[in-house]
């Protein structure tokens, strides 16, 4: 089915010439939950590429950005439409699928881009920050084929959304920080981000130790591969539990740090993928005395990126997931159990 909103028009200008136009629904924030509403742009010129979304995965950052007035959603799955003049037609042509994520635009100029860390482009365009008017939670959307992914075949568009954003977090944490199928690896929390630590980390053959704030996942967390699991409530200090590599901290908040402290291994590193807005306030002593470093990590650059899915397939590396059809009331109520923290283990929303 093409979906909401696939209407194409031509609107005529001043000069007497024609351009053509989409007509595209978004789903936007506001303050009184999600609003439906419809837009126009103009086709893709360029290395532009229109896409027919047919998948959205849901996100922590799209509960931030819930109240604010734009649209919503940056790990988008689709089918290519239209393409521009100067899109590479080997790379991309119309029918293709392909996906996109956090990161809108890199220059491809500046010193992270050219030491391949573009997700750190010194201009880059970010969810939340660029292109208010399109996302991921509409009926298509025109984006630069230099920050598309082409979704391989064996990967279901379903499961390949949340590794627009998701998966690409953990994965670019893993793959370019060295984390080694001989490491202990511990991960904080087991939801969108965690979960899908816990599935890499396994595949790749990581010890994979589980931190969770009660035993209601442990089960779960199991069964995606883990080694261990330690309930975390209440918990001042983890009795019994050898030490770790590294620590992935992957909780939508920053968790008390004083018990994780004593579980990382002299010089180990704790990593922050975790969006949060709050300060971090770490005891120094431990840092100093055992050399520990704190790092953060924001999505994978594009060339991990691609070998993330290439991975995934490889290994049958798959979310877990719960559909939603791409409605208002759709989107609503994936919101309303992602901010209740009862969404297992990742969103998607479907076009319908």
């Amino acid at each position: 089915m093409l979906g909401v909103g696939s209407c194409i028009s031509r609107t005529s200008v001043l000069s007497q010439t024609t351009t053509m136009s989409i007509d595209i629904t978004v789903f936007k924030g506001s303050p009184n939950g999600i609003v439906e509403a419809k837009t126009s742009q103009p086709l893709p010129i360029g290395n532009q590429v229109l896409i027919r979304i047919t998948h959205s995965g849901v996100c922590g950052s799209d509960e931030i950005y819930a109240e604010a007035d734009f649209v919503l959603g940056h790990e988008g799955v689709g089918i290519i439409q239209q393409v521009g003049e100067a899109v590479d037609k080997d790379k991309f042509k119309v029918g293709d699928v392909v996906g996109w994520g956090y990161v809108h635009r890199v220059c491809g100029k500046c010193e992270q881009c050219l030491h391949g860390h573009d997700q750190y482009c010194t201009t880059a365009e970010y969810y939340g920050h660029n292109n208010h008017h399109q996302g991921s939670f509409s009926s298509h959307a025109i984006w630069d084929a230099s920050v598309l992914y082409k979704i391989p075949h064996g990967l279901a568009p379903e499961y390949a959304a949340p590794l627009m954003c998701a998966g690409a977090t953990v994965f670019g944490a893993i793959e370019e920080h060295n984390i080694r199928p001989t490491d202990r690896v511990g991960v904080v929390g087991v939801g969108g981000l965690g979960h899908m630590a816990i599935r890499f980390l396994s595949v790749i053959g990581a010890e994979v130790v589980v931190f969770s704030s009660t035993q209601s996942k442990r089960t779960d967390a199991m069964r995606l591969g883990a080694t261990e699991f330690h309930p975390t409530q209440g918990a001042e200090k983890f009795e019994g539990v050898k030490q770790v590599d590294h620590l992935l901290v992957t909780t939508s908040s920053l968790p008390d740090w004083t018990p994780y402290l004593s579980v990382v291994k002299a010089r180990g590193k704790i990593f922050l993928l975790t969006v949060s807005f709050d300060n971090v306030v770490i005891p120094n002593l431990p840092l100093v005395a055992f050399g520990l470093t704190v790092q953060g990590s924001m999505v994978a650059c594009r060339s991990v990126h691609e070998r993330m899915l290439e991975f995934a397939v490889r290994n049958k590396v798959e979310p877990v997931i719960e559909q939603f059809p791409m409605t208002r009331d759709g989107i609503q109520e994936v919101m309303d159990r992602l901010k209740e923290g009862k969404v297992r283990y990742r969103a998607v929303v479907v076009a319908q």
